[in-house]
């Protein structure tokens, strides 16, 4: 039985061009390479999951390649093949969560001195360096800023502020974006098209939008939908596989809180709470909802990601609401947000904060009623 591998490996990208979601990033780095000015310190920083140790290693394939195509490796030659075998000797990694202390960065200093003997350069990929301790940054530093002709540090990580500024005033900073849910969902099209998958496109849309800005946690999720639901990703199933409400339901409460009907709102509460759903969940999907209707009904769109048939439904049902009813429902649930952690009985304030939402809507149904 062949191995599985999982998606945010086996599709791994393994050039610039490939890269999800960091134009920007991708581009510099290409110019540098076919102008030949590489520094000698990189930082790449931004959240998880967004390409920061793929692009380090394709740029470190790519400045030892003895035949490049442009800024691109030619994945033929020796220094290639070793790297895509993962037996390179001018690659080397470091895990600084784990090797944080003086001895390791000695270490590491000791390896920078011996010269590649395939290839042009050592790259040396310290990832999570803001976790080196004091002692160990100090000992870093020398280095870092007159390393010997062939070595090039790309240090990366998810908190640059932890990084101290004489580490920062040392490398050239790449700051990485949150993958776009538009850009990850046609990632995801294109893997699960290879994958023999069919998929709607807002189940896509639900787990671009659910990994929140990570190509690999989007992956991993696919990954998991696949598993549960096989070779044909609906919608609904998806939603029951991420643990996450679908849209239905955050429309359908918007509907009877419109309405004024905090009866109907609570019995439909009460399923939400029976499928496992916590209280606090419910309120910050149903927050984000109102959000997403108060910006489309003020011609907004750009401020969403949603596919064209969700935003149609929810261009219809902004129509519906008034700009106060949405103003005043979230002004309610962001005051029970930041109170239910300390409350006693959190079912009966989210319960209070849908009977005080439904007042503010059955107000403005009788306003309207009246004219």
């Amino acid at each position: 039985m062949e191995q599985f591998i999982v998606s945010a490996r086996k599709y791994r990208p393994a050039t610039f061009a490939s890269v999800v979601g960091q134009k920007h990033i991708t581009s510099t780095l290409k110019n540098a390479i076919e102008r030949n000015q590489l520094a000698h310190a990189y930082l790449f920083c931004g959240p998880r999951g967004v390409g920061k140790t793929t692009c380090a290693r394709i740029f470190a394939k790519a400045i030892n390649c003895l035949t490049p195509v442009g800024a691109e490796a030619c994945n033929e030659c020796d220094s290639c093949r070793t790297f895509n075998e993962g037996r390179s000797l001018n690659i080397h990694e470091l895990d600084a969560a784990s090797n944080n202390s003086v001895e390791d960065i000695r270490a590491l200093i000791e390896q920078v001195r011996i010269i590649p003997q395939v290839g042009r350069y050592s790259v040396f990929i310290i990832d999570e360096v803001h976790m080196l301790s004091q002692a160990a940054f100090n000992a870093f530093l020398k280095t870092l800023e007159e390393p010997p002709q062939h070595a090039i540090f790309i240090l990366a990580t998810t908190e640059k502020h932890k990084i101290i500024p004489t580490i920062l005033s040392r490398c050239q900073i790449y700051d990485f974006n949150r993958i776009r849910v538009e850009d990850a969902v046609e990632y995801l099209r294109y893997i699960a098209d290879s994958e023999g998958v069919t998929a709607d496109e807002e189940s896509l849309s639900l787990i671009a939008q659910k990994a929140d800005g990570g190509m690999r946690d989007a992956l991993s999720m696919f990954d998991k939908a696949v598993s549960f639901c096989g070779n044909n990703l609906e919608y609904k199933t998806v939603a029951q596989t991420l643990n996450v409400l679908d849209y239905d339901t955050y429309f359908s409460f918007t509907n009877s809180l419109l309405q004024g009907n905090y009866i109907e709102a609570l019995l439909a509460f009460d399923k939400v709470l029976a499928k496992g759903f916590s209280g606090q969940v419910f309120m910050s999907g149903l927050s984000q909802h109102m959000r997403d209707l108060l910006v489309i009904k003020s011609n907004a769109d750009a401020l969403t990601e949603f596919p064209a048939g969700i935003l149609a439904r929810y261009r219809e049902q902004a129509v519906q609401c008034d700009v106060e009813f949405l103003f005043g429902a979230i002004s309610q649930l962001s005051t029970a947000d930041g109170a239910i952690r300390a409350s006693s009985n959190q079912r009966l304030l989210v319960e209070l904060t849908l009977m005080r939402i439904a007042e503010i809507g059955k107000k403005k149904t009788l306003t309207t009623t009246n004219f």
